[in-house]
């Protein structure tokens, strides 16, 4: 195994214990969420923090999966991630609006 497999397989594993303490986080925090816009929202970010989970659990395996395959999963991965970012911003929003009335 060579110096970059070694790099990859180690971020790629940092990565996923790192998105799983973000799991963790996103569920603990559930309890504290209010209802309303910012339930949902928080509902719909805990959606995706899983589907993120799923997806850097695949990279290990990322070397067995044909290119198709392979291709489809990071463009997932990638709008996924797009997504996130912009209900994380709209939450975001919304909560500086309610603060700021």
């Amino acid at each position: 195994m060579d110096i970059m497999s070694i790099i990859i397989t180690v971020m790629d594993f940092a990565a996923i214990i790192f998105m799983f303490y973000c799991l963790y986080l996103v569920l603990s925090l559930k309890s504290g969420i209010p209802g309303g816009a910012i339930g949902r929202h928080w509902n719909f970010l805990s959606l995706l923090v899983v589907l993120f989970n799923i997806g850097f659990l695949t990279t290990p395996f990322f070397d067995q999966i044909p290119d198709g395959v392979l291709r489809l999963l990071v463009a997932v991965i990638f709008f996924l991630g797009a997504v996130y970012v912009s209900v994380t911003i709209r939450m975001v929003y919304n909560v500086i609006h309610e603060l700021t009335k």
